[in-house]
């Protein structure tokens, strides 16, 4: 059974710092693409970040230069450190595995107070 856990979300001050966590179990983990999504009260599911098995990391414009996605392969785990955090970086955020298969988590949500 493939289980992504999310941890690490909270209430933060705009400018401040969040570090997620994902704990993954079920799948092949250095093989797969791990990622972080968010999605915000009426808005779509949207990309944060990925990496690929071979650590090739991918930022959407919006994030770019304040996250920094990484995995620890050794203990299935993938992180997202977020630090100039936004009012609009309010958002549930979702952990994301993918090989043939994309798998998500349930979600943490992050709330940034201005």
């Amino acid at each position: 059974q493939v289980q992504l856990v999310e941890s690490g979300g909270g209430l933060v001050q705009a400018g401040g710092s969040l570090r997620l966590s994902c704990a993954a179990s079920g799948i092949m983990f250095s093989m797969h693409t791990m990622g972080w999504y968010r999605q915000a009260p009426g808005k779509q599911r949207e990309l944060v970040a990925t990496i690929t098995s071979g650590g090739s990391t991918n930022y959407a414009d919006s994030v770019k230069g304040r996250v920094t996605i990484s995995r620890d392969n050794a203990n299935h785990m993938v992180y997202l450190q977020m630090n100039s955090l936004k009012a609009e970086d309010t958002a549930v955020y979702y952990c994301y595995a993918r090989r043939a298969v994309a798998y998500w988590g349930q979600g943490t949500q992050v709330t940034v107070s201005s």
